[in-house]
């Protein structure tokens, strides 16, 4: 058995409590141990507690991290990432600070479709490259598990092969979404219906078949796939057996969230324009929001989702980081976490629970990562700050010092 214990923590941000996403008052309690410290054993933890306590049951075999009176906590939950792409768009970018828009590039061929275009004409190797590089993005800031959608591809065998390199991403934990249905390709722009057939009879059964997704998304909102074409794709889906996740009322509000909520989704994703009926649907049909700042910060835009609103109202609120090369091209879930704060006017600790426990309940793993207890993945982050709160109050900074993933050292800047 291989043990270490890791020591001198000025706070060990454990998160433990209930048994399921955080809620209400529960999301500012973060049960932190203060000059806490751990003990982990062949790659899960065994114990958390105050050091003194800790330090007693330290063996002869146990090898010591000393934390540096640093903050520890879960490494970074991001329930929404896009992560396996061809090029960039940094072209758009600056056309969008000359006063295009988001809508005004997409129309004229750029966008989803321009990624696609790249995406498509890159080989599965040349994407593991570029993947493993934003791999190390994550890592550096923090996260430990992604949630991640395919969906530059839009074509069958392109479609797989992004499931593929999601597959073969390591050493982050991946949990992979086929997002087939993100935009309707150049090929069936005159005939969006049967890309949907194509969607809904070849590439959810053989993505289902082959077991290379757990959940499928839809970019659901007018001009792309309305609220008929998503409740048939994710229905489909949901006759497979994978989960449903939405992009939901990202632009407008197109009733999105009360079909997630009407499918009984996982999560309901954006809702930047999401009205209270949606917010009340959502909620008495527990379907976890994700909520998204990156991209109204990316795309100059002025409103973000009502996270106030949402907590009031019961719902268990997520924060990631929609990496993806248009719209949000950020991993960093540190910059997210000042947003939530600036932006939603979400606490500090209310930010840090939507980003590890109730990101990881919202991916089916709230029983192996998400918080630090005895029994779960030892995938934690040694943070170069006193206090919690100075990870999202120092933002534009590489906080961690050490990255750990099932007690490995996977990154280490001290």
């Amino acid at each position: 058995m291989s043990r270490l214990a890791v020591v001198n923590c000025s706070q060990l941000v454990t998160l433990a409590g209930p048994h399921r996403p955080r809620t209400g008052a529960e999301l500012r309690d973060l049960a932190i141990i203060d000059d806490g410290a751990m003990l982990i054993a062949d790659g899960r933890i065994e114990r958390v507690g105050p050091r003194s306590e800790i330090e007693r049951q330290i063996t002869a075999d146990c090898a010591l991290i000393d934390a540096r009176n640093s903050v520890v906590m879960p490494g970074f939950v991001d329930a929404h990432t896009h992560p396996v792409f061809a090029g960039n768009r940094a072209d758009e970018y600056e056309k969008r600070a000359g006063g295009a828009s988001y809508q005004e590039i997409a129309s004229a061929g750029g966008g989803i479709r321009s990624t696609v275009r790249k995406t498509r004409a890159a080989t599965e190797d040349e994407l593991k490259a570029a993947a493993s590089r934003y791999t190390r993005w994550f890592l550096e800031g923090g996260t430990t598990t992604i949630e991640a959608k395919s969906g530059y591809g839009l074509s069958s065998d392109d479609e797989y092969k992004l499931l593929r390199v999601i597959a073969a991403i390591q050493p982050l934990r991946t949990v992979p979404t086929f997002l087939g249905a993100h935009e309707i390709p150049d090929e069936y722009r005159s005939n969006p219906g049967r890309y949907i057939e194509i969607v809904v009879e070849e590439m959810l059964p053989a993505v289902a078949a082959r077991h290379l997704a757990e959940y499928c998304d839809i970019f659901c909102e007018p001009g792309i796939f309305n609220i008929e074409d998503s409740r048939r794709v994710l229905t489909a889906a949901r006759s497979l057996g994978l989960g449903l996740r939405l992009h939901a009322d990202q632009l407008s509000d197109s009733g999105a969230a009360a079909l997630a909520a009407e499918l009984g989704a996982a999560t309901a994703d954006h809702l930047e324009h999401t009205s209270s009926a949606g917010i009340a649907a959502l909620q008495q049909a527990g379907v976890q929001p994700v909520l998204l700042p990156g991209s109204v910060y990316a795309l100059g835009l002025k409103k973000y989702p009502d996270a106030r609103a949402m907590i009031e109202a019961g719902l268990a609120v997520v924060l990631a980081t929609d990496f993806n090369p248009g719209s949000s091209p950020t991993p960093s879930m540190p910059m997210i976490l000042s947003l939530a704060s600036t932006q939603l006017k979400m606490t500090p600790a209310e930010a840090i629970a939507a980003s590890t426990i109730n990101a990881a309940y919202s991916l089916g793993r709230g029983a192996a990562v998400g918080s630090l207890e005895a029994g779960k993945f030892a995938d934690f982050v040694i943070h170069d700050c006193a206090d919690f709160r100075e990870i999202a109050y120092f933002f534009g900074v590489s906080h961690p010092r050490a990255v750990f993933i099932g007690g490995k050292a996977l990154l280490e800047q001290w």
